[in-house]
């Protein structure tokens, strides 16, 4: 099938990729192996609005696209540097990855000190054909700590402790709200924006839950405790609860991805099992 790649355009492209991100995330059975809309929004809205994480959604993102107009593939870094390739399952082949995998090269790598072009281009660890992609065009898998992206998930089938007052009647048990500046984001709910909030009024843990209802996913970021007072179980506190009101919205499936052995003890402990992982491969040319 011939595709046509075109730059990103306007507001409309958006919400186009938005839907073909979902339809992808079903097509794979739900492995995220092109990005949850979840992340397409944090990334626009905070990654790039708030911290200039890399230029415009415009300017960094690529459209490949049938002769009918739908939408085969999307190419977009998440840092200056770092790309994504988001891919129907349906229309992959060596030669459309071998492309997107050019144009990144072309247009979205970063200079280093030493004057060579670097560029990460993510990969899931069980991802042959793109492996075989980017060991043709010299790249080499990154295996160093910290580097991967474990990805967990959790089934909303799964018993759901009580995070907080576990001695509360049902009807007065709620949480707290939070708001942050990625509120923008299509997909943002104040109801699951959660804090824990120490007995002195400083926020203590807190959470902000992504869901999708059109796929019945969920993806939980940040997640994050102040110094002060981990270790007492905030972090899974807040966790819980945003699960038990996901559970309320009709939520199947719950997502997670950590870098850290901490971020992985902490996941683990509220039920999200590893369950892929995604790996960077790098090229200095």
């Amino acid at each position: 099938m011939r595709l046509t790649m075109r730059r990103y355009q306007d507001e409309d492209d958006y919400w186009r990729i938005r839907e073909f991100l979902r339809k992808v995330l079903l097509l794979n059975d739900r492995r995220q192996l092109s990005w949850h809309i979840a992340r397409l929004d944090y990334w626009r809205w905070h990654a790039i609005e708030n911290c200039q994480a890399c230029d415009p959604v415009e300017a960094v993102t690529f459209i490949w696209e049938t002769s009918d107009g739908l939408i085969a593939a999307v190419l977009n870094p998440e840092d200056i540097g770092q790309v994504f390739l988001q891919v129907h399952p349906n229309l992959r082949t060596l030669e459309l990855e071998d492309e997107l995998v050019a144009i990144a090269e072309k247009h979205l790598t970063r200079p280093g000190s030493d004057g060579k072009q670097k560029l990460w281009v993510w990969a899931d660890a069980h991802d042959d054909l793109r492996h075989d992609v980017l060991t043709r065009r010299g790249y080499t898998c990154v295996k160093s700590p910290g580097e991967q992206e474990y990805q967990r998930r959790r089934p909303m089938s799964m018993p759901i402790p009580k995070a907080f007052h576990p001695n509360e009647p049902e009807e007065r048990y709620e949480g707290w709200t939070w708001y942050h500046n990625v509120q923008r984001c299509p997909l943002y709910r104040r109801d699951l924006d959660i804090v824990a909030v120490a007995s002195n009024g400083e926020f203590a843990s807190f959470c902000t839950v992504w869901y999708d209802d059109a796929t019945r996913t969920a993806y939980f970021e940040p997640v994050g405790t102040a110094p002060a007072h981990q270790r007492r179980g905030l972090g899974k506190a807040v966790m819980h609860e945003g699960l038990r009101r996901l559970e309320r919205l009709g939520a199947t499936l719950a997502f997670v991805s950590s870098y850290s052995p901490a971020a992985h003890a902490l996941y683990a402990s509220v039920g999200f099992t590893e369950y892929d992982s995604c790996e960077p491969w790098a090229k200095e040319f």
